[in-house]
């Protein structure tokens, strides 16, 4: 009996550490079973920068890989390439993903899929069309061309070299803007497979080997947890507000609040807001590549309206702002490639709007400031009225249909026209009218 229960205790002791290291075994590597997934979806630029880098920093060293979505028309060359220097420098196998269906991955997003462990396209996806572009839009000479362009080609041929892609491609994406479907990149060695889902593509390279900054890695990702990694809210934020259109329109909606709070001093709540819509139109511009010759010739459109409200020009000063404006929003942004500009469909309302609104709503306090007071003590000031009584030292009057105690530096007599010269708290100083005839209403 007693060996019996000696048995069955060992057997239940094998059981438990058996299922101890079962249960540990996963705890232990669950790590090599997640992917995380990040999503770039519009232009590239600072916040995205912000938000790829702070996935690659939290993400622990164990994890099977990062996949990044990605659709996108391109973007900075600054953020991409602060992009590519984490993906290499990366000990994780990064994974671009062109996708959805209709994705792209142009200008540097190809870039980025170059320097990919691996790349994979969804189905109706294309990359390509990486040629730089000067900043400013403007037309460069051909050293300058030249330079640009030969240092974007061997950049992207070194991307290709260090990733076994096709260098010819890679060179020819750049000084030719070829574009590929996800087919034909597939067949040109640009990208390792064409994937129609995540799921799909996680099988696909499941057991891949792939050469990362801390040596071979195989990738594990059958089956794998995947982990949505989001963008912060103030990632969100930044995003928002460094889209050109949204700081273009902070500004303006900074400038009038200010213009409106000095015309108006004490309303507190359009000094406040315009306050803090211009600060984070500052902080918005400083993210993107702003030309400053635009910047001052919006300056001077608001001090030509500002002008033209004091100094009536018959126009002439409202015809410069609105044109120092207009080329000033236009340039303001010092970038070729249109969805790092302001939208025309954005420029020209507001140009419209802030002349219209220096012309009627700002010109219309200054002439009410400008206006002689009709109302409370200061609009007695200069009135007619008539004595009531003789008056010197002391008397009344009757003015603006009120009795007031009253005194001069002269005497009055009763029923004399006289002028208010000043309020001195219920009395007023008054003197004989000096414009004889005058009727009293």
């Amino acid at each position: 009996m007693f060996c019996r229960c000696l048995r069955l205790l060992v057997f239940i002791l094998i059981a438990l550490s058996l299922s101890a290291a079962a249960v540990s075994a996963p705890e232990s590597g669950s790590e090599t079973r997640r992917v995380w997934v990040a999503t770039v979806d519009g232009a590239i630029g600072p916040a995205t920068m912000n938000y790829v880098q702070r996935v690659f920093s939290e993400a622990p060293p164990d994890l099977a890989c990062i996949v990044i979505e990605i659709d996108t028309p391109g973007g900075l060359s600054a953020s991409m390439r602060n992009i590519i220097k984490d993906m290499l420098a990366s000990e994780i196998p990064i994974v671009v993903y062109v996708s959805p269906g209709g994705a792209r991955a142009a200008s540097a997003g190809a870039l980025i899929a170059l320097a990919a462990h691996v790349a994979a396209m969804a189905p109706g996806t294309n990359i390509g069309a990486a040629h730089p572009v000067a900043l400013g839009g403007g037309d460069t000479n051909e050293t300058m061309e030249a330079k640009i362009t030969n240092d974007a080609a061997a950049y992207a041929r070194s991307l290709a070299t260090q990733r076994g892609r096709n260098v010819d491609w890679a060179e020819r994406v750049v000084r030719e803007s070829i574009s590929s479907t996800a087919e034909e990149a597939v067949a040109e060695n640009v990208v390792d497979m064409v994937a129609s889902s995540l799921d799909s593509l996680l099988i696909q390279i499941d057991g891949r080997k792939v050469t990362t900054a801390s040596g071979e890695r195989t990738l594990a990702t059958a089956g794998a947890t995947v982990v949505e990694m989001k963008p912060t809210f103030r990632e969100r934020f930044l995003a928002r507000i460094s889209d050109p259109n949204i700081a273009y329109l902070l500004m303006l909606v900074g400038v009038f609040g200010l213009v409106f709070e000095f015309q108006n001093p004490g309303a507190f709540f359009p000094g406040i807001l315009g306050g803090i819509a211009l600060v984070i139109a500052a902080f918005a511009l400083q993210m993107l590549p702003v030309n400053y010759t635009g910047l001052t010739l919006i300056i001077l459109a608001v001090v030509l309206f500002v002008l033209e409200v004091k100094i009536p020009s018959h126009g002439a000063l409202t015809v410069g702002g609105v044109i120092s404006m207009l080329v000033g929003s236009i340039m303001l942004i010092d970038s070729p490639l249109p969805f790092m500009k302001v939208s025309l469909g954005v420029i020209i309302p507001s140009v419209v709007f802030t002349a219209l609104f220096f012309l009627f709503a700002v010109g219309a306090g200054l002439r009410a400031q400008r206006r002689k007071v009709s109302t409370g003590s200061a609009g007695l000031c200069g009135e007619l009225g008539v004595a009531r009584t003789d008056i010197h030292v002391s008397g009344s009057v009757f003015v603006h249909g009120e009795r007031w105690n009253a005194y001069s530096d002269s005497p009055i007599a009763e029923g004399a026209q006289v002028r208010v010269l000043e309020v001195d708290g219920m009395k007023i100083k008054v003197e004989v009218a000096k414009r004889p005839g005058e009727e009293v209403s």
